[in-house]
């Protein structure tokens, strides 16, 4: 970065990150691409569990790391310490002592045992903030138990909703929990350093998978809490309509009328304007309970015409609809990559790769790519002989 420029936004906040898989690894990404410093302790010979987790592989040989991995582990220095001996706890008691914030995600009590929770390492700094990350949070009666995203979206509830309405249950396509997770996470670590530059002291903060899962229901959970428990729509919206996937002549495409004036300038386009007059469908509660009748209707008239030609006119009318594209399309898509959506990032082992940029903006200080997903225990020397300083600067 141009010395000219602002320091970037978290420029001197130390992460270390003793987290693994998804949530917390994309919690630190978020962290470091605001401009934290993260340095990642792995087991060694190993590392996290997600460097194995392919094909996909980005490179060849030894070198080569999973796609899985990359996703979520730039902007970041990796050392290699085992948890389990006495040499690697130092290291991380060592670092703990001048860091800004600790992550991990063991099993509630892991870190206690191995002398490396959060009432010691703050007895040593106690301006450190210590964030833990578990499946079913620290207390209550699952506190231990293990969490994954798949038994998480089971358990919170969201596969109930998710899939057709006479089919079965399914999972969202993406390790979505985890990520949701990661998240809050990000948010409870900044409004602790917040709170610390006026009190002088961290604290512990505590993201557990089932609820950020359940918190993420919003107003499915907020139905169910005053008596209506949800049930799979499909592609359709419980409380809307139209809100929904249609076929076209050619492919499918998506709509969302949003309120009364869309769905009247939905029926102009459809060329049937009297829909919009019907009683039983002018306004949302009424084509709600009208929508066995109405959505046929909508499909025989959607399936004339080709996509392209109903999106182009929708769009122009000023109806929310888009197009259902596959996930190398939407990276594709000039609405994305226009603004720069996609980094460029290059490590030694894995070759030139492309990665899905920050969605967060910041007008002075931006996030970036400040360093790229490293390989396992690259850092791990420079690391032991210099602390959180690098060598090129101290040496």
């Amino acid at each position: 970065m141009p010395s000219s420029s602002p320091r970037p936004a978290l420029d001197g906040v130390r992460v270390l990150d003793l987290s693994r898989v998804l949530a917390g690894p994309f919690c630190s990404m978020l962290l470091g691409d605001l401009g934290a410093e993260v340095i990642k302790v792995e087991r060694p010979g190993g590392g996290d569990d997600t460097r194995q987790w392919g094909p996909p592989w980005a490179g060849d040989g030894t070198g080569r790391e999973s796609a899985y991995y990359l996703c979520c582990n730039r902007n970041r220095r990796s050392v290699e310490a085992d948890l389990q001996s006495e040499a690697g706890r130092a290291l991380v008691r060592r670092l703990a002592r001048a860091a800004d914030v600790l992550l991990e995600n063991f099993a509630p009590g892991t870190m206690a045992g191995w002398g490396l929770g959060y009432d010691t390492l703050a007895a040593e700094n106690p301006r450190l903030v210590y964030c833990a990350i578990s499946g079913y949070g620290g207390t209550g009666p699952e506190a231990g138990r293990p969490g994954y995203d798949f038994a998480v979206q089971a358990r919170a509830g969201w596969m109930a909703i998710t899939g057709e309405p006479a089919g079965a249950p399914m999972k969202v396509g993406v390790a979505l929990v985890d990520v949701l997770t990661g998240q809050n996470a990000a948010v409870g670590i900044l409004a602790a350093l917040r709170e610390r530059e006026r009190s002088g002291r961290g604290q512990r903060v505590e993201v557990a998978l089932q609820d950020a899962a359940l918190a993420a229901l919003v107003n499915v959970a907020q139905a169910a809490l005053v008596g209506a428990e949800a049930a799979r729509y499909g592609n359709a919206h419980p409380t809307i309509v139209p809100y929904q996937a249609f076929a076209a002549s050619d492919r499918p495409f998506v709509v969302a009328v949003g309120n009364d004036a869309q769905w009247r300038r939905f029926c102009e386009v459809l060329g049937a304007p009297e829909l919009a007059e019907e009683p039983r469908f002018a306004h949302n509660p009424a084509r709600v309970e009208h929508r066995a009748a109405l959505v046929p209707l909508l499909e025989r008239r959607l399936r004339e015409r080709a996509a392209a030609e109903w999106l182009a006119e929708l769009q122009a009318a000023g109806v929310p609809c888009a197009p259902i594209q596959s996930v190398g399309e939407a990276l594709a898509d000039p609405a994305f990559t226009a603004r720069g959506g996609l980094w460029t990032m290059h490590g030694a082992g894995y070759g030139t790769v492309p990665v899905v940029g920050s969605p967060i903006r910041l007008s002075r200080t931006p996030a970036a790519l400040f360093a790229p997903a490293p390989a396992l225990g690259e850092h791990t020397a420079e690391v032991e002989r210099w602390g959180w300083a690098r060598a090129a600067e101290d040496g």
